[in-house]
């Protein structure tokens, strides 16, 4: 058998070198270890964090989630395939808020884009035309939408409730400009939030007692043994 021709070093630079960044990009982001679940009527939705994706992001959507901000908000837009959109929290509660909460909630956020793609479960900043204009009103990606990759800021994604986001997308709904609307209103009920590393620990300091009560018992057991 002949030997081909050796691959110049340039391509093969070239080659790696975009593996390295394809990898890097496709790659998914690791998540923090805290953990938001909203309460609807329909069930739960549970999210995580990218914290090294969009920091400033992560810590104001976090923020307004501890301050009860998105207690009676609710999804004002429901695609199918597409995206269901949680209302901005300063029109969209039932509930009045207080004076800390309406602070932070009017509050903008510069334009965290960055490489991750919009696929489903994704969650991502809404806007308006300024790039800098994100509050608190945010989607999650119910399907691929690759037009919005680098326009929209993504900040984590959706970790438990895919069948809630099935049953929104089932809804009826009608059609208002753009925007596809829910006849019905889906209220987020209530949130709350955890961490997840404080609830590994938890269950390893229970696991721990039990081992420690069960060598005890037989510390005890074989101590009566050999001195009845």
């Amino acid at each position: 058998m002949r030997r081909g021709k050796g691959v110049p070093i340039s391509i093969l630079y070239s080659c790696i070198l975009s593996s390295v960044l394809f990898g890097a990009f496709a790659q998914e982001p690791e998540l923090g270890s805290a953990r938001v679940v909203f309460q609807t009527n329909y069930g739960d939705i549970e999210f995580g964090f990218y914290p090294t994706v969009a920091p400033q992001t992560v810590d104001h959507i976090f923020k307004l989630v501890r301050m009860g901000c998105y207690n009676t908000n609710h999804f004002f837009r429901v695609d199918k395939g597409f995206v269901a959109q949680v209302a901005d929290v300063v029109g969209g509660r039932t509930a009045p808020m207080n004076e800390e909460q309406r602070e932070e909630a009017e509050k903008t956020i510069i334009g965290e884009f960055s490489a991750v793609k919009h696929v489903r479960g994704i969650l991502s900043m809404g806007r308006f035309a300024d790039p800098n204009s994100a509050g608190s009103s945010f989607s999650m990606l119910l399907g691929d939408a690759p037009h919005l990759d680098g326009q929209y800021a993504i900040f984590g994604r959706v970790t438990k409730g895919d069948e809630t986001l099935k049953k929104l997308e089932e809804l009826p709904t009608r059609r208002e400009g753009i925007f596809v609307m829910p006849t019905e209103r889906i209220t987020i009920l209530s949130s709350y939030y955890y961490d997840t590393k404080v609830e590994t620990c938890e269950q390893e300091k229970s696991i721990l007692k039990r081992r420690l009560a069960a060598s005890a018992v037989e510390v005890e057991r074989q101590r009566m043994k050999c001195f009845p």
